[in-house]
Formats: structure tokens, C-alpha cells, sequence
């Protein structure tokens, strides 16, 4: 039975990953420094599928621990998810970001090496396509504009020379696009520390009364109805993205990168509107000035991972809403209920 590690394992992202691995038959070895992020959320896991990964809390900066990690299982494939990832945050603090993402990454490319286990799905982000033109193909040039963003952009090029130094490597380069929703369930969703960075958890957030009204960031774009269109996957769909990406390491040699996201383009009015769909009353919004470095739209070209994956995703804007706002309502204040 494939034992798998995922790193970053107790977040958002992470808690989905694990729980579509174990329902799939994965032996998973979760590792969480928990500094942005809950155990609660893998005995939720636990609780929806009947089954429990083994949890380590290391920091992926920690060689020695992640060296302890891989001593105590038979660890045959890794998921990179852990990291530092507001924009915001990255330009406040660059050092920070590059001293996390760099470093832990490779720290855990060195003990795989090590430990002989040489697969590993890395979680990477449309950030590193910059200021191109969308549709963005992963045949497109990179050209991150904020440290976040470069940081993932070097890691890509970091994986790509590992993969490139022995024929034993097989890596994929997931770039996600917007993920947003929660378990059908209600019981794992996102749950971010302090003022949440992305759209949909702030609208919810604002629905369910934690804040005044959502900004609109600029309503005079040349898009559809002049706000910024972005690119939504539901989180559901992006962990079984990665199912797929593992099963592409069984053909697929060297370093190869996948778009993960739906490859249609919602305003934010259109978010605003499926949002009040969900919540069945108006939300309270205004418009505000745009954002410096917003572009008007980032919409993920998808074929590559329809094509290769025989991935597609399965839900829809008003799923991804009518779920996080499931979530929103059974934890009003997170995993701290």
C-alpha cells in the first residue's frame, strides 16, 4: 500500500489532500509546524473517513526533524504543500518568504534523496505566470511580480535542476488558480488566521456578520462587467487534481508542470451574486479603487491536465459558494469552535 507524506498537511489545502488520499487507499504520514494552521482539522479527517494519517509536527526548516520523519516510515512519494503564501504578506516580509519556501524545500529534497524516495507532487501557484496574457498554458513564460510569487517561480526551477541531475526523479509542478469551497460535510474548510487575503472566505466572513462590507477592488476593467475575473476551483477538485498528478508519476519522468483550475473566468460581481445565492440575502459591498498589481483577468488554460490527467473539475461557482458557506455557518469562528 503507497505511503505517502504531505507537508503542510493541517491546512486548507492539506486537510483536503489528505482526506482524498485516504479515501483512496494511501498510507499518509501528515507533518505540520502548525503555525498558520489546526490539528482539529486531521481528526476531522479522521472522523469522515474512518481512517487516521500519522501526524508529526515539524517545521519543514527542521532537517533533523523531517530526517526523524522519513526514519520512521516507508515513505514512498512526497506532497510539498507547506509554505508562507499571501502576496501581501511577502512584500512586507520577503526575507521570510524566501527562507520558508526556499529553505524547507530543500531541506526536503535532500532527506528524499537521502531516504531514496524521489516522486514528490509540489504545490506551486498561477502567481508564477505574472502580468502575462490569459489564458495562461503551462507553455507560457514565467514572470512572478511579488516575492510570493518568485519564491514559487525559483522553486519550479529548483525542482526542475533536481529532476534534470538523475533519471530516478519524477516531479510534478501543480500550479493552482483560486481554490475556494469546503467538504460537503461542513466539517474541514478554510480557515485563515486574522483578515482573510482572498475573496470568497471574506465575503463569507462578511455574510455571516465578522465584518462591515467586502471592497471591490476596481469596477473599470476591460472585463465583462468591469470587475477583475479570476479563475475558482473547488478545493475538492484541486485535492483530486493531485490523486492525479500521482498517478501521472508512474509514466511521467522528470519535471512537468499541470494548471489545476477550472478554465472559466468568474467576475467578482458574479462571486458577489452566487454568494447571495448561497446565503439567501444581499451582502454588504461597495466599490473601492483598484489594488496595485491586479490584472484584469487569470484564467487557467487547462487541456495539459484534462489531456494528461484525465482530470476535469466536477463543480460548479454556486457549489464552491453553497459549500464554504456550509462550512462558514457550522464554524462561525473556524476550528476554535
Amino acid at each position: 500500500m503507497p505511503t505517502t507524506l504531505v507537508t503542510g498537511a493541517t491546512g486548507y489545502i492539506g486537510s483536503h489532500v489528505v482526506l482524498a488520499l485516504l479515501e483512496a487507499g494511501h498510507e499518509v504520514v501528515a507533518v505540520d509546524d502548525l503555525s498558520n494552521s489546526s490539528p482539529e482539522s486531521l481528526r476531522r479527517v479522521s472522523q469522515l473517513t474512518g481512517r487516521e494519517a500519522a501526524f508529526h509536527e515539524v517545521s519543514v526548516l527542521d532537517r533533523v526533524g523531517l530526517t526523524k520523519v522519513f526514519a520512521s516510515h516507508e515513505i514512498d512519494t512526497v506532497v510539498h504543500l507547506a509554505g508562507l503564501k499571501a502576496v501581501g504578506d511577502s512584500v512586507a516580509d520577503p526575507l521570510s518568504y524566501y527562507e520558508v519556501n526556499l529553505g524547507g524545500s530543500m531541506n526536503l529534497v535532500r532527506v528524499m534523496a537521502e531516504y531514496g524516495v524521489f516522486r514528490l507532487v509540489f504545490s506551486s501557484s498561477a502567481t508564477v505566470y505574472g502580468e502575462g496574457i490569459s489564458p495562461f498554458a503551462e507553455t507560457d513564460g514565467l514572470g512572478a511580480v511579488n516575492p510570493y510569487g518568485r519564491t514559487k517561480e525559483i522553486q519550479e526551477y529548483l525542482f526542475g535542476d533536481v529532476a534534470a541531475s538523475g533519471s530516478q526523479w519524477r516531479i510534478a509542478l501543480l500550479r493552482y488558480f483560486n481554490p475556494v469551497g469546503a467538504h460537503v460535510s461542513g466539517r474541514i474548510g478554510e480557515d485563515p488566521v486574522g483578515k482573510p487575503n482572498n475573496l470568497v472566505p471574506f465575503v463569507m466572513q462578511t455574510a455571516a456578520g465578522r465584518h462591515e462590507q467586502v471592497t471591490i477592488h476596481g469596477d473599470d476593467y476591460a472585463t465583462i462587467d468591469g470587475t477583475g475575473v479570476r479563475d475558482y476551483i473547488h478545493v475538492v477538485d484541486l485535492a483530486a487534481g493531485h490523486l492525479a498528478a500521482l498517478g501521472a508519476l508512474d509514466t511521467h519522468v522528470g519535471c512537468r508542470a499541470w494548471n489545476l483550475g477550472s478554465g472559466v473566468g468568474s467576475s467578482v460581481k458574479e462571486v458577489m451574486a452566487a454568494a447571495e445565492r448561497a446565503v439567501g440575502q444581499p451582502i454588504p459591498h461597495q466599490v473601492g479603487p483598484r489594488r496595485p498589481g491586479d490584472v484584469a483577468e487569470a484564467v487557467a488554460d487547462v487541456s495539459r491536465a484534462n489531456d494528461e490527467l484525465a482530470w476535469t473539475t466536477q463543480r460548479t461557482l454556486d457549489d464552491m459558494v453553497t459549500d464554504h458557506w456550509r462550512w462558514q455557518q457550522s464554524n462561525p469562528q473556524g476550528y476554535t469552535d
